[in-house]
């Protein structure tokens, strides 16, 4: 079990943080597994969310796939490299990226993805982008689902409790990619999308993903 001794300084001092101002709950850990390759996916609120994903992860470091324009403060840059974290060029298939995420699998680790590629400014499930599920075809990994909410199911705010929500796992094979062609892609996240939302309250998840016209 690979772990860098500044992660575990980092997420011990951000979750005593977050004990205080945040208060956080997290609902079926145990669906994330204790060894082997997986991709954890979840939905992007905040910048402290991958602070709550490593409370998911519990021993395990989670190796986040991170947008490029963090790392170019130098100081910034070589803190998250340091934890783990690694830079992606967002809409331009970043194979560096690509290539960075497979070794980490290989390699019997976690990465984490946030499907949606960016933030949500008000809370609703954004459209899901395919590199989680195209990276789970071709390194035969499973994908943990995470749903994220604050109070009354949206947005967290600084002394609300926020639930992180793990859904059961999705094996490669529940994809149905066959060829890995861009439909299969795409149905594939908009699968794992639908996993997520599934794991907030059903009285607040939305009719269709934000953008997408009502069927």
């Amino acid at each position: 079990m690979k772990r860098s001794a500044l992660y575990v300084f980092c997420k011990s001092a951000a979750l005593v943080f977050f004990r205080l101002f945040m208060p956080y709950r997290i609902m079926n850990a145990e669906n994330m597994p204790k060894s082997g390759r997986v991709i954890v996916c979840c939905n992007h609120l905040t910048f402290k969310d991958p602070i709550l994903l490593t409370a998911v992860a519990g021993k395990r470091q989670v190796n986040f796939m991170a947008k490029m324009e963090l790392f170019k403060n130098p100081l910034l840059g070589s803190l998250f490299r340091k934890v783990g974290a690694f830079a992606v060029n967002r809409g331009k298939g970043d194979s560096s990226a690509i290539n960075r995420a497979q070794e980490l699998l290989q390699e019997e680790q976690v990465v984490g993805i946030f499907i949606e590629g960016t933030r949500s400014k008000d809370g609703a499930f954004l459209q899901p982008k395919s590199g989680a599920v195209m990276l789970a075809f071709q390194n035969n990994t499973p994908i943990l689902p995470v749903c994220i909410t604050g109070r009354k199911g949206i947005f967290p705010k600084l002394f609300h409790r926020v639930d992180v929500v793990c859904g059961p796992l999705i094996m490669p094979e529940q994809l149905q990619i066959e060829k890995g062609s861009g439909s299969e892609y795409r149905q594939a996240s908009r699968l794992v999308m639908g996993r997520i939302m599934e794991l907030r309250d059903p009285a607040l998840v939305p009719k269709a993903l934000k953008g997408e016209e009502p069927q």
